[in-house]
């Protein structure tokens, strides 16, 4: 099987799932026992970085004046419709923890664990970084039928579109790589 590991999915306009309308999905691993990915572009309203790291109690005031405001003011996304309760941090490969991330290709990795979360609000996290609040999943064969039905385009992911790119922006800037854009994509799909 080709892996679609460290792509994007990109939501057609007529995704049945109301869950992924208008979403991009950045694939972290994808194989024969299945697939799961993080939603990209959907903040969550009023949340941010400083609220998690608060909430999980993860700096005290003098280690986050360390922190620059831009980071902590960057918003948390809404990464999927599982384990929402389940921070993960996309990012680049500065930072690494054997045993802790996970590399998933060309200078990305994704941490799951408090460590990257106490490295950020000590300042010393990854220079490039989103977090998630939850995954998507789908079992084995689940997301090549959906493939096959026209739900996703898949799209070679980009750090610029991923880390530099406002959230909101990213749905039109992954379309803009293949020249399409949301006028131009067709809901009809085929399979010659």
């Amino acid at each position: 099987m080709d892996t679609l590991k460290g792509r994007f999915l990109v939501a057609m306009p007529d995704m049945n799932d109301e869950r992924f309308v208008g979403t991009v999905v950045y694939l972290v691993a994808h194989g024969d026992e299945g697939a799961m990915g993080l939603v990209v572009n959907k903040p969550m309203p009023d949340m941010h970085i400083s609220d998690i790291i608060e909430e999980v109690e993860l700096g005290d005031e003098d280690e986050a004046i360390r922190v620059p405001v831009t980071k902590l003011n960057e918003g948390v996304l809404k990464g999927g419709p599982v384990d929402t309760s389940r921070g993960f941090v996309l990012h680049s490969d500065d930072y690494f923890r054997d045993g802790n991330s996970y590399p998933v290709e060309d200078g990305i990795c994704l941490t799951a664990t408090l460590d990257v979360l106490r490295a950020i609000a000590k300042g010393k996290g990854p220079a490039k970084s989103l977090l998630a609040l939850g995954y998507c999943g789908w079992s084995a064969g689940q997301l090549e039928n959906e493939l096959r039905n026209n739900g996703w385009l898949t799209v070679d992911a980009s750090e610029d579109v991923l880390f530099e790119t406002p959230p909101e922006k990213r749905y039109d800037a992954a379309l803009a790589s293949l020249g399409l854009t949301r006028a131009t994509l067709s809901t009809q799909g085929g399979t010659a």
